[in-house]
């Protein structure tokens, strides 16, 4: 049996949204996780970051106000403590994610997705 197709959508989110789109083309129906509402735990996030083989920096929108209100840029933070800070605050989570086939994909651009499908 395989896994279904998740996409860690923000439905206000361009990206997110085209990506979504590109994937209804394809035929397929993901899993639709609005993770602002529903956020992962640390444990997904760690298996996101290991199928993306990055690191939690990685997967962050460090433009967000709320990355440097946390000093989430101190080099001295932990892969653990930069995890925590996104499942506490989803809002810093790249997005869209779409895990497919025992893969990850981040679409920007959507079509990054395609390669996993």
């Amino acid at each position: 049996m395989t896994e279904a197709t998740r996409i860690f959508h923000n439905p206000r989110c361009s990206k997110s949204r085209q990506t979504l789109e590109l994937l209804q083309q394809k035929g397929i129906e993901p899993e639709i996780i609005r993770y602002l509402e529903t956020p992962p735990t640390e444990q997904e996030l760690l298996h996101i970051l290991d199928l993306l083989g990055c690191e939690p920096r990685e997967l962050m929108r460090t433009k967000e106000a709320e990355y440097r209100e946390q000093g989430l840029d101190n080099p001295d933070l932990s892969r653990e403590a930069l995890v925590r800070a996104m499942v506490m605050t989803p809002k810093l989570i790249e997005r869209p994610i779409v895990l497919a086939n025992g893969k990850a994909a981040i679409g920007r651009p959507p079509e990054n997705v395609l390669d996993i499908l």
